[in-house]
């Protein structure tokens, strides 16, 4: 068995060294990421295993601050008649009493990355290519181990990485690669990967086992929120209460099925949230405010709806004066509507048992409250649209995850998936009504049919 690639991360301060390494450890808690210098002193590490064998290891170094002083002071150690090449010379310097003084920061530096295998050097790419950069890099080549750039920030709309590629060419830096910490690109950690294992062949097999990894984990995260939000879909389709025609049970009873649907959609933004290890408040939104983790915009707000482009349904728009975003059936029939019940309900066992009570309900003057499709929509799209910007995001993001407006057609004005409609019929599938059974096999069946749509929809 290998032992684990070790990489340190070395480079101006400042530059993104411990944000990079945020979110290829995906822990947005490791060290500290501040817009004021020198933030990290010391060398702290993490490691990456895949069942439980440690394939890599990632030091976090100081930000080298005064390399051109440095590199004077490193060509001024050779003794007469001496020329050292660049490990002896810093081995000199190490041991010298300006390691542990003048420049003890980037004394630092240097002890890790000729302790590792190779260096990422990281690159602010919104920074002018200066001087002080070259001399960084020249000063870092003497530890004789590879070093590859990463170009960080390259998201940023004044990024100068071109500017950047070309210095780094005629510095016979070829191979280097672009990777936004903050937004990094799908394939980013992959590319990130190969480019190493084309600087340290023998640790190819590692670095591939590190990337199959980092592809099976991402789709499975994708699969379990997939069906995160397939659970909170059945549950509030199948969500239905009942109430006696009087106006004040009527709006008690709204309010409390409006809470409860508030609350059963927090709950799966929370595990949205600890799905891609973010925390509570790493999310809001600009038109759909997510605040510390929870929505602003109220998810019976009509206008929240307009804003979406999502039609309100004929029975939100009957029932307009118990608030948007619920159902309201009325027991109050007519007698051909009544006759034409009495004959359902005197019908077959079955329809009996699926629409028996319900149908008495009605005739004896019970209302029914569900969760309007309009809603089942909105819920949808919001759910969808912050799993599909955790999936994108950084964990050195510092700045909340901004929501636009939706454009999934789908959602906004198709119709419903075939799992949302069987569910209405099956109170017993929602966690929200009393007495519920969440293990039934056609209830799994239906929330993997969900997931499945769900899945497919966002490919497209």
């Amino acid at each position: 068995m290998n032992p684990p690639l070790k990489l340190a991360l070395v480079g101006h301060t400042n530059v993104g060294k411990t944000s990079l390494l945020r979110t290829l450890t995906r822990d947005v808690e490791f060290g500290e990421v501040s817009p004021r210098a020198s933030t990290t002193r010391h060398v702290e590490g993490a490691r990456l295993s895949v069942d439980g064998q440690a394939l890599l290891e990632l030091y976090d170094t100081p930000g080298l601050e005064d390399a051109i002083a440095l590199l004077d002071y490193l060509e001024r150690l050779d003794r007469p008649g001496e020329r050292l090449d660049g490990p002896a010379r810093l081995a000199r310097f190490l041991d010298g009493s300006e390691a542990r003084q003048r420049y003890e920061q980037e004394a630092k530096v240097l002890r890790q990355l000729l302790a590792s295998d190779a260096g990422l050097y990281v690159i602010d790419v919104r920074e002018p290519v200066l001087a002080k950069y070259r001399d960084e890099l020249a000063v870092l080549t003497m530890c004789g181990r590879p070093l590859l750039p990463v170009l960080n920030f390259v998201a940023s709309v004044s990024h100068r990485e071109g500017e950047w590629r070309e210095a780094l060419a005629r510095l016979g830096l070829h191979a280097l690669v672009a990777f936004d910490s903050v937004a990094p690109p799908e394939d980013g950690e992959r590319r990130l990967y190969e480019s190493l294992a084309l600087l340290l062949e023998r640790s190819r097999p590692q670095l591939q086992r590190l990337i199959e990894d980092h592809e099976a984990q991402r789709q499975a995260r994708r699969q379990a929120g997939n069906r995160l939000i397939a659970e909170l879909l059945i549950d509030c389709a199948a969500c239905r209460r009942s109430v006696a025609a009087q106006p004040v049970l009527e709006q008690g009873a709204i309010s409390e099925l409006r809470d409860a649907i508030r609350q059963r959609e927090q709950r799966c933004v929370e595990a949205l949230l600890r799905l891609y290890a973010f925390r509570s408040s790493d999310a809001k939104a600009a038109d759909l405010p997510l605040l510390d983790g929870r929505w602003g915009d109220d998810l019976f707000n009509p206008e929240t709806l307009k804003q979406l482009g999502i039609k309100v349904g004929g029975g939100m728009a009957a029932g307009a004066a118990t608030g948007v975003g619920v159902d309201l059936l009325v027991g109050g029939l007519t007698m051909g509507a009544a006759a034409a019940l009495g004959a359902v309900i005197g019908g077959s066992a079955q329809t009996l048992r699926n629409y028996g009570e319900r149908l008495k309900g009605k005739l004896k003057g019970q209302r029914e409250l569900t969760v309007d499709d309009a809603v089942l929509r909105l819920l949808a799209l919001r759910q969808q649209q912050l799993l599909a910007a955790l999936d994108k995001r950084g964990h050195a993001a510092m700045d909340a995850i901004t929501l636009s407006a939706p454009q999934d057609a789908l959602w906004r004005h198709g119709k419903l998936p075939a799992p949302l409609n069987v569910a209405r019929a099956h109170p017993e599938w929602s966690s929200l009504n009393p007495s519920a059974r969440l293990e039934e096999a056609e209830r799994a069946e239906q929330v993997e049919r969900l997931c499945s749509e769900i899945a497919m929809q966002a490919v497209g």
